[in-house]
């Protein structure tokens, strides 16, 4: 089985999560610059098994895109393209960066630490993917 890898994209900064071989724990993985993602992603794939990207899909609160999903769809496109077989799949991402950053103070980082943006988009693709399996988990019962 493969793993499901998560996608935080921004315009500047990428976080990546990952899911264990049997697809049970969400882990963080990196932080990357969006221009690099595609080649982090080449060079991955060749590396391990990953059967699904689920991509966070930028949402307002009356459930519209948000104005950041306009960088987001040309991101999935390119994703599709450069991995035709592997499907993408798409995460409401409302709420994790907030999310993640209350993750960081409950766990008793410093001010300097929480201002770390990559590892709020770090935290927060690992947020989008337990979601999803968690998501995937109500689906079974």
């Amino acid at each position: 089985m493969g793993r499901i890898l998560a996608i935080d994209y921004g315009r500047k900064r990428v976080g990546l999560a990952v899911t264990d071989e049997l697809r049970i724990i969400a882990n963080s993985l990196e932080t990357i610059h969006s221009k690099d993602v595609i080649e982090y992603l080449k060079k991955y794939t060749l590396k391990e098994s990953v059967d699904c990207f689920i991509v966070g899909e930028p949402k307002q609160m009356n459930n519209t895109k948000s104005d950041s999903a306009k960088f987001v769809e040309p991101f999935i496109k390119l994703l599709q393209k450069t991995f035709p077989s592997i499907p993408v799949k798409r995460m409401d991402e409302r709420f994790t960066s907030k999310i993640a950053f209350q993750t960081m103070i409950d766990a008793g980082l410093k001010k300097k630490a929480r201002q770390n943006k990559a590892l709020v988009d770090s935290i927060s693709a690992t947020i989008i993917l337990q979601s999803y399996l968690e998501s995937l988990n109500y689906r079974s019962i």
